[in-house]
């Protein structure tokens, strides 16, 4: 028993690393960074390639750049956290990143929501030659989803992937988690409204089929669902389906919308979310020069 607490310990612990690196990079940036590694990638095609935890800039005419500049940033934080009697490293060299199986959804449950076409027999763009954009405003406060797919996509093309916290397996019996790329957060904002003849919005339909299918894999029900990971940042996101899916881990803002016994700290984990409120007035500084992250822990009513 208590090796099995300390395996769901430590999968879970590498999950927040995993999670937290991404969202410090994605909290960073105003537009698209690149994600390959430099000899992966056309040199054109992407403003920032990153290889190996360090930033080269690269053709900047040539890219698509959502709202102006990019900012990259290198988590080389050594924090450690004890709990259960188990430590964890968070000091960025791990010696084996985290093993995701990830599930090959239909692109209607994830890309397909940003309008992008498969082409051929493959349900992934191919994101060395150009990665379907995301939206902005208020989308971007709840992208994670968006982010952590494209990493774990990215994963396939390191050279070394052994340095990164988390890597795409193939094989699910191999793998530490299972990863479900639902974009729950973008179909809630865009396809939670019901049109004229509609008696159910394309997101509560999207969420019945990805029951449906979750349920069914083998994976889940070897485990229970225990091991999944499924993304809902969004507080109204997955709100049919939540009830259905709670044994799985939850990526999530906070825990304002949901009872205990569906989500909890024992086995979800909160991500920080994108600001999209100004400056302050006359501030020079960027990210860079900012040496702490500051982010509240506490408890409070939602909007009040």
């Amino acid at each position: 028993m208590a090796e099995k607490r300390r395996s769901s310990i430590t999968k879970i612990a590498f999950l927040c690393l995993f999670i937290t690196t991404t969202m410090m990079f994605v909290l960073s940036l105003r537009g698209r960074p690149g994600l390959f590694d430099h000899k992966t990638m056309p040199a054109e095609k992407l403003l920032t390639v990153f290889n190996n935890g360090d930033s080269q800039t690269s053709n900047q005419s040539n890219a698509e750049s959502s709202n102006g500049s990019n900012r990259a940033i290198l988590a080389n934080s050594e924090k450690q956290r004890v709990e259960g009697g188990f430590q964890v490293s968070c000091n960025g060299n791990l010696k084996e990143p985290l093993k995701i199986f990830l599930y090959d959804l239909d692109p209607e449950f994830h890309f397909g929501l940003l309008d992008w076409k498969p082409q051929g027999n493959s349900v992934w763009p191919d994101i060395r030659t150009k990665i379907p954009s995301y939206p902005g405003g208020l989308n971007s406060q709840h992208s994670i989803e968006y982010w952590l797919t494209l990493d774990l996509l990215a994963s396939e093309f390191s050279e070394n992937p052994s340095s990164r916290e988390a890597i795409r397996v193939k094989n699910s019996s191999e793998a530490d988690l299972i990863f479900v790329p639902f974009f729950s957060s973008l179909s809630y904002n865009r396809y939670s409204k019901l049109s004229p003849h509609q008696k159910k919005s394309k997101n509560w339909e999207l969420q019945e089929k990805l029951v449906k299918f979750v349920m069914s894999q083998k994976e889940w029900k070897i485990s229970g669902g225990r091991n999944h990971v499924v993304l809902a940042h969004h507080p109204n996101s997955m709100l049919n389906s939540r009830m259905q899916l709670w044994p799985a881990i939850f990526i999530l803002s906070d825990f304002g919308r949901y009872p205990i016994n569906v989500a909890n700290l024992d086995k979800d984990v909160i991500a920080p979310y994108k600001h999209v409120i100004k400056s302050y007035v006359n501030d020079s500084s960027d990210f860079d020069s900012r040496k702490t992250l500051l982010y509240f822990q506490g408890a409070i009513y939602r909007k009040n």
